[in-house]
């Protein structure tokens, strides 16, 4: 019997996780129901292993499959023989994710994207995020990329990890979390003031524009600062998942400040 097609297992409610991080990291997390592993057919290696191990400890099934079946499925995203049917994306409300961040550890961060297009961008920012210890990501509902199959491969399986909550009026959601002590920083090539010289210790939202168009100006308007990344080569801006990073991890080095250790 053949495996699904890509589109008839999205039809069916399932969203398709490739590779072995994204697998490993979604038993891991334990968020949303696996209902099957399927393996090509390969040699024994330590990720396969952990993948079973981990497998037979959660009661998810496992099935070898021709390398074929494993392509249909997939529907393009890479998956380096691991694929697993699993349940849809855990999004989380907003405010819930806002009112996590404000209880800590430390003072609050959250990554709101406005628009990001790109699944692959999408998922490098959670990554990041994630490792760098934000407390949420928080999403437009419409007119940007959702947390597909793609994003979740391209995160390494941090999207398992990191809360992610979807808004319908992202303006309306700053100027809320405004209401809550959080301070909105807004990423933009011509901002303000330079990403350096502005405090990011304190309780913050940054705000990281779509490929392309940035900031809207309805956003930008509900930013305390705009902050720009320093360039001085040609190229007038970066990737919207390079300038996260930058802006992520500066946020990072301020608060650790000498403290050579994680100090949130």
């Amino acid at each position: 019997m053949k495996a699904p097609t890509h589109r008839q297992a999205k039809a069916a409610g399932i969203q398709i996780l490739a590779g072995p991080h994204a697998v490993l990291e979604a038993m891991r997390a334990s968020r949303r129901t696996l209902h099957r592993i399927l393996l090509a057919r390969q040699g024994p290696g330590a990720a396969i292993e952990a993948i079973l191990r981990m497998a037979r400890a959660h009661g998810v099934p496992v099935e070898v499959r021709s390398r074929s079946d494993l392509d249909r499925l997939a529907g393009g995203i890479a998956h380096q023989g691991v694929l697993a049917e699993a349940g849809p994306f855990p999004y989380l409300e907003p405010e819930e994710v806002a009112t996590r961040a404000l209880r800590g550890p430390g003072a609050a961060f959250l990554v709101v994207l406005d628009g990001i297009q790109d699944p692959h961008n999408l998922g490098a920012i959670i990554r990041t995020g994630e490792a760098a210890g934000a407390h949420g990501l928080i999403l437009p509902r419409d007119r940007a990329a959702p947390v597909t199959g793609a994003a979740v491969r391209a995160s390494a399986g941090a999207s398992e990890h990191l809360p992610v909550a979807q808004v319908t009026n992202l303006a309306a959601f700053l100027k809320w979390v405004k209401t809550q002590g959080i301070w909105v920083v807004g990423a933009d090539p011509a901002g303000a003031r330079l990403l350096y010289d502005v405090d990011l210790r304190g309780p913050l939202a940054l705000v990281i524009g779509a490929e392309g168009r940035g900031l809207r100006p309805v956003v930008k308007s509900r930013c305390d600062h705009t902050v720009r990344i320093p360039a001085v080569g040609k190229v007038g801006s970066l990737n919207a998942s390079c300038a996260a990073a930058v802006c992520i991890f500066e946020i990072i080095r301020q608060r650790w400040g000498n403290k050579g250790q994680r100090g949130m």
